[in-house]
């Protein structure tokens, strides 16, 4: 078998048929890309998009890609396959005009054979079509974002996602490493091979290998069964992150047939109620995110580089799990978890049969669910990263007895593909109750109408105690016992207010909190370590999103909202601002609170609150708002004005000085303490204290009047294989390395070298600025430059901002 990256030489547009074009419609020019490509993110945001609150103001589009492929006659008589890592949505493929292949689902990975369309000796035309419109409640892109890969096989070999490897058995000494291969002869002839197994380990030494005959006849498929065991082996765990690889060769005498090498680890999974989930034996507290899909300024794209930079992130802020909300992940992020130690659960659908947005999935998911599970599966199975499947999203059917067979019959099919992981579903009781809810919200809602000014906040202060009422109330518990019965894990949505009931109710129940408010960690963490039952929480969200627009913005009485709504501000409203970390990659105060919380953290943290701000009055503040403090001291025209200072800390005091002069000294209440003083420049100390001993200190200072232009690149030397990206990370400061928090300006950026800019952007919430344009704005003095190799040699970066000298920085691809 040969899998080679297909990424290079297509053509793009936005879609038009020849019908629209004997109608009048022009069709416009293909420009060259390279995928993986986000469709959607350069076409014009707009405030008329219909729901565009959802998306990010995006529009709806039909899209085509157009690439022409040589088939030599070498491959005629072979299995020629598309190997498309996801398209998003209704993918289309054609190959010479006629229709090869297609898939509803926007984040399935799907394999397209091609062989029966070529011209062998010619040139052929591969086309995909995609289009997007009201289907996703968040910001999803358009078009081929993930990898596509070209496969050929001969006529017997190793099937597609033929290989999975268990870990059985493991003991200190030894581990047993099952391998079952399914091999197949579409050929017309009876045919003996032999297939070789080895395993390997980190060095590439062999540790352990198996051989065996296998015959095949005609038109078969068959499974081979090897069991190796391997010495001393190395576990694989989020602190450690072994990776072993599983080499195979099928030969016919001294004849290659086929090959593939699998990644894998071994590690173990164990679950009860009294200790939670077990490692390897040793218990472990999930520390959770929930991620969306898109990039930030990628849009979309999923490339190696991209997932392994926010995975790495993710894992020095504290996290040691990530949740995929609501969809599967792709191979690329998979990938960065293996390799970089971060446990995954992995989730199907956002709906079942019951629609969430105009045109989404629910009318495909009838026909297309257990494809599209089983096209998971297939994706995860290897992946010692994966240790859960979710089966949904905040399911209204997970409410009713029908709609609870649906979950049955996703979670029973879950574990006939693969029985060692483990199933759970993130079930909103809120959301299952949605039928008798409505119309109480919506007599709420009139009643808040006709309050005055502030009525809306009321509501949205009050939302999380309401949804916890709801969520504990007898009905609830009785609508969702047999959708959580089904479970392996019972994962809930905003329900931390069941999470000891359920242990007097449901001793046998597992509990994960697989959404929750990230202004609830402090009392969320302390449900997880002090029940055994409960094993973790995944906090909504680990890094902030494209769309779902300012449901984490604080929202003052002053503010002008155009088109708002009690979540959204309107456009020009571009993230959901509710992350953890932001759109390029820069941890928020939240990320240090939540550090400090999990015990990662034992110096205090400074958060200041913008003097702007003192004493405005609050419009509305979700329970996903974190509020607008940031980390500076520099807030020049508000000498002598009145500032919020924030500190968190796991002391029981915090002392706070201004140039070694004490501002006061306040006892710590849920790591959290906060000082009203005034503004002057300088340095700003926290001193944290248990028992009057210093345990810990942490300084800020206010940046001089002078500005720089810095550029950063976090790696220098990048591959050359079609999967890595630069990151030059942008940012004004003093000249001393204090950032500019106070002043933003746009930044133009040009390459010299053979690569591209592949995006520009910087983690602003609301701007209608674009990110595949060469100047964009900074925000909070930041930006982000993503540079893409197109070959081998030097790559010359240059920055340049209004008042400062040109900041260059050098990449290398090879």
């Amino acid at each position: 078998m040969t899998r080679e990256i297909f990424n290079t030489g297509w053509r793009f547009r936005t879609k038009v048929t020849a019908f629209m074009e004997l109608g009048g419609s022009s069709a416009s020019e293909f420009t060259e890309v390279v995928l993986p490509h986000d469709a959607l993110l350069e076409q014009p945001r707009s405030a008329d998009v219909t729901r565009g609150e959802t998306n990010g103001h995006f529009p709806s589009g039909a899209f085509e890609y157009v690439r022409t492929f040589s088939a030599s006659e070498e491959l005629r008589g072979n299995r020629v396959l598309l190997e498309f890592d996801g398209v998003y949505r209704d993918a289309a493929v054609f190959v010479n005009g006629n229709l090869a292949g297609q898939r509803a689902f926007g984040y399935s990975r799907f394999f397209v054979q091609i062989d029966p369309y070529l011209n062998f000796g010619g040139d052929n035309e591969i086309r995909v079509e995609s289009r997007t419109h009201l289907d996703s409640r968040w910001y999803a892109g358009a078009g081929i974002y993930r990898d596509v890969h070209l496969v050929v096989k001969k006529p017997t070999h190793i099937a597609t996602d033929g290989v999975v490897v268990t870990t059985p058995n493991i003991e200190s000494d030894r581990a047993t490493v099952e391998v079952a291969v399914e091999v197949e002869n579409s050929g017309a002839l009876t045919t003996t091979l032999r297939l070789d197994a080895a395993v390997l380990g980190a060095g590439g030494a062999v540790v352990a290998s198996a051989t065996s005959p296998v015959t095949l006849m005609p038109g078969t498929r068959v499974t081979v069964r090897h069991r190796l065991y391997v010495a001393d082996p190395e576990l694989w765990s989020v602190d450690a992150p072994t990776l072993y690889s599983l080499g195979l060769t099928l030969t016919d005498g001294d004849s290659v047939v086929d090959e593939q090498t699998v990644a894998f680890g071994i590690r173990s999974l164990q679950l009860d109620p009294q200790h939670g989930l077990r490692i390897n034996g040793e218990s472990v507290k999930l520390r959770g995110a929930c991620i969306h899909s898109d990039n930030g300024p990628l849009g979309a794209v999923s490339m190696r580089a991209a997932e392994e930079r926010r995975v790495g992130i993710l894992k020095e802020a504290g996290f040691n799990a990530i949740r995929s909300a609501h969809n599967p992940m792709s191979t690329a992020l998979l990938d960065a978890c293996d390799r970089l130690g971060m446990l995954v659960m992995d989730e199907t659908f956002d709906m079942w049969t019951s629609g969430k947005s105009d045109f989404d999935y629910a009318f495909d998911f009838p026909e297309w669910w257990e494809r599209d599970v089983e096209a998971m599966v297939a994706r995860d199975i290897n992946h010692p990263s994966v240790i859960f499947y979710s089966i949904g999203n905040e399911i209204p059917e997970t409410g009713s007895p029908i709609g609870t067979t649906w979950g049955r019959r996703l979670a029973e099919k879950v574990r006939s593909l693969d029985p060692n992981r483990y199933v759970t579903n993130g079930i909103n009781g809120f959301v299952a109750m949605l039928d008798t809810i409505v119309p109480q919200m919506k007599a709420r809602r009139d009643a808040v109408a006709a309050e005055p000014a502030g009525g809306v906040n009321t509501m949205m202060a009050g939302f999380g105690q309401m949804m916890s009422h709801i969520q504990t109330s007898q009905p609830a518990t009785e609508r969702t016992e047999e959708s959580y019965a089904v479970l392996d894990v019972a994962g809930m949505n905003y329900a931390d207010a069941r999470y000891e009931l359920d242990r007097e109710l449901f001793p046998d129940r597992i509990i994960v909190g697989t959404e929750t408010w990230p202004t609830s960690i402090v009392g969320n963490w302390a449900l997880v370590e002090e029940n055994g039952h409960v094993i973790g929480d995944f906090t909504w969200t680990g890094w902030d999103y494209l769309g779902e627009t300012g449901i984490g913005s604080t929202r003052y009485v002053d503010q002008a909202l155009g088109g708002a709504s009690s979540f959204s501000g309107g456009f020009p409203e571009l993230t959901a601002w509710c992350g953890d970390i932001d759109i390029i990659g820069h941890r928020r105060p939240v990320s240090y609170f939540r550090e400090i919380v999990f015990g990662l953290r034992s110096e205090p943290y400074i958060a200041v609150n913008p003097p702007a701000n003192f004493g405005r009055a609050i419009a509305v503040s979700t329970p996903w708002a974190w509020g607008d403090a940031i980390e500076s001291w520099s807030w020049q025209g508000f000498e002598g004005q009145p500032v919020t200072v924030d500190v968190y800390s796991d002391a029981e005091q915090v002392e706070l000085q201004l140039d070694g002069v004490s501002l006061g000294r306040a006892v710590v209440e849920d790591f959290r303490v906060a000082f009203d003083t005034v503004y002057a420049p300088g340095e700003l100390t926290a001193v944290s204290y248990v028992a009057d001993v210093e345990t810990g200190r942490f300084s800020i200072r206010s940046a001089a009047a002078c500005l720089a232009l810095q550029a950063i690149a976090t790696r220098t030397e990048l591959r050359l294989d079609g999967t890595d990206l630069g990151f030059v990370e942008l940012c004004l400061s003093d000249g001393s390395g204090i950032v500019r928090n106070d002043v933003d300006r746009p930044i133009t950026v040009t390459l010299e070298g053979p690569a591209t800019l592949a995006a520009l952007g910087s983690g602003n919430p609301v701007t209608t600025e674009i990110f595949t344009a060469a100047e964009h704005s900074t925000f909070n003095g930041r930006a982000l430059a993503v540079v893409r190799p197109t070959g081998a040699g030097e790559i010359t970066v240059t920055a340049v901002a209004e008042g400062c000298q040109p900041a260059v920085t050098t990449l290398s691809a090879r």
